[in-house]
């Protein structure tokens, strides 16, 4: 049998090809590769999942929905926000609670009635939403009553109504409740407004590590060649991967996706939320994250699919319940938001006798789209992020901003229809950001030969001490399969001699002790001398992290050097 690359490199001519369901074809001026097929809005990509009919589609907390009962509440909201609110196309509609089948509910209802939609990071501050709704300029707010309480002093100077869900308190006058609108408008048809590929769609705001989050704007057209992209990237691996597919068909169990991330950030509303809607599978949400409540699942629901942050995922493996809870259905284990350290393809290894792994990488300025593994390709090349999208044009540039040959690691930059176009409000970094139809990642890495894609780090992460350049998530990567590590993180330290050096973060996994010396001893061996750690802290606190995953290295710098 041919390599996994070569198989990838065929399958994606076959798909590709003029007549094909993923025929891609050069639109525009711009000269961007398209799926042809694509849907051109995204009332048209959600609208299949109707085809679905009493199918069921959600589970939370022992509520279930069918297809016909979620569109039920779409139409019935989308109903009243054009005939009762008098929304017209444009108006920006925040989201701001709490993973609730309400928050999927009012998100399809945004996107099909031609408003831009704004989700916004549940975890935020009062700052940070008030921030969130006056940047966006958003006129409503579907939230909870967490977040109203965090938002309503401001409501009114922001001219924001806002409308809530699973209300604890409703005697407001000053607030709509989503119940009530629902119940009032049930049976009403949702109305058609008419929408452009190239409308705005989604005001999106990076879960960044430092500084105000930005408003990456997209339209309908990047979002659907997205969606299609990830249905392309599914298809492509099972032709690949022929004996997993049958597997997974021997199996017997229906596709069924464990929801544990936020429906804010795309790896939770893409990849789980709008691909399943569309594509007739059902998903299982989690209030929060838990690995013995997570196991509780699989087995009840007969979970297929897990895809989370790598550290959610070791934490499902390593939990001592595992081995003893029917995780027969469980199949697909996908690792996103944050890169995949080699700890998690070894402990997937250890746990599972069979799994089919992937990983990707891809941010909110580019709809989650650039490069993808699943399967034997993972296995293949662990190390990648995987093989770059038909859609995506690839260059890394050096400081110069030179663009470097094949295999040279520098910036990435990436041209693609899935990329954004522009930051909400924010000129300067549109110009530091975009140069023309080119983006800049902010990722240090290369492609090879066979078309993998390999991260080295962000380049605002990188260390220079005393002229050496050092990338911390190689040290990070080489501390994670330390048996006795559960998470490391790397951080700059401040050298007068120097310039700066490398300090570690450790947290030890469970009743393990580790001190200093043991992880200098570790890495003599592993890594040149000049990146081991001139200081080391040994911590039992889970690291800080954003809502994608990320560590926030400000907030360990903060603690430990402040």
């Amino acid at each position: 049998m041919t390599n996994i690359a070569t198989r990838i490199k065929e399958s994606t001519e076959q798909l590709c090809q003029a007549g094909a369901p993923f025929e891609i074809i050069s639109a525009g001026d711009d000269g961007f590769r398209m799926y042809k097929n694509a849907p051109k809005t995204l009332r048209e990509l959600v609208d299949a999942g109707r085809a679905h009919g009493d199918q069921e589609f959600l589970v939370y907390q022992g509520e279930r929905l069918s297809f016909k009962q979620f569109f039920e509440k779409v139409d019935a909201l989308g109903n009243h926000l054009i005939q009762t609110q008098s929304l017209v196309k444009g108006d920006r509609v925040a989201i701001a609670m709490r993973n609730y089948p309400e928050w999927m509910i009012a998100y399809t209802a945004i996107i099909s009635v031609g408003a831009i939609v704004v989700p916004l990071n549940s975890w935020g501050t009062s700052d940070e939403l008030c921030y969130g709704l006056e940047d966006a300029g958003a006129s409503y707010v579907f939230c909870d009553q967490q977040r109203l309480e965090l938002m309503k002093p401001l409501l009114a100077s922001l001219g924001c109504q806002a409308i809530v869900a699973r209300a604890t308190i409703k005697d407001d006058t000053d607030v709509q409740y989503f119940e009530q609108l629902i119940a009032a408008n049930l049976g009403k048809a949702l109305p058609v407004v008419p929408c452009e590929a190239d409308d705005i769609a989604q005001i999106m705001y990076t879960s960044g590590t430092t500084g105000r989050p930005k408003g990456a704007v997209s339209t309908h057209k990047n979002m659907c060649q997205a969606m299609y992209s990830f249905e392309f990237h599914a298809i492509c691996s099972a032709m690949a991967n022929p004996s997993a597919i049958e597997k997974m068909f021997a199996g017997g169990f229906s596709p069924c996706t464990l929801l544990s991330v936020p429906l804010f950030h795309v790896s939770g509303c893409y990849a789980a939320f709008l691909l399943n809607l569309r594509g007739g599978r059902k998903t299982v949400m989690m209030y929060r994250w838990s690995p013995e409540e997570a196991l509780n699942l699989i087995s009840s629901e007969k979970i297929t699919i897990f895809s989370a942050v790598p550290s959610m995922v070791m934490d499902l493996l390593r939990h001592p319940d595992f081995a003893t809870s029917d995780t027969s259905s469980l199949f697909a284990l996908g690792g996103g938001g944050a890169a995949c350290p080699p700890a998690f393809k070894e402990t997937i290894e250890d746990t599972l006798d069979y799994a089919y792994v992937g990983t990707g990488y891809g941010m909110t300025e580019s709809n989650a789209i650039c490069a993808s593994c699943t399967g034997e390709a993972y296995l293949y090349k662990p190390t990648s992020a995987g093989t770059l999208s038909p859609l995506v044009e690839w260059q890394t540039r050096d400081e110069q901003g030179n663009v470097l040959p094949t295999g040279a690691s520098g910036e990435i930059w990436i041209k693609s229809v899935c990329n954004i176009s522009q930051y909400w409000n924010k000129p300067e970094a549109n110009k530091t950001t975009f140069d023309g139809h080119w983006m800049a990642t902010g990722d240090i890495g290369y492609l090879d030969a066979e078309n993998f894609v390999f991260l080295v780090g962000r380049a605002k992460d990188l260390i220079i001490r005393g002229g050496e350049n050092i990338y911390p998530a190689e040290i990070e990567a080489c501390l994670s399969l330390h048996p006795g590590i559960a998470e490391a993180a790397i951080i700059a330290i401040p050298d007068d001699r120097l310039g700066e050096t490398p300090g570690a973060v450790i947290r030890p996994r469970a009743n393990v002790e580790i001190k200093p010396a043991d992880v200098i001893d570790y890495l003599t061996d592993k890594l040149a001398s000049f990146k081991h750690p001139s200081q080391i802290w040994i911590s039992s606190q889970e690291m800080p992290r954003n809502a994608a995953g990320k560590i926030l290295k400000s907030e360990l710098i903060r603690q430990f050097l402040s």
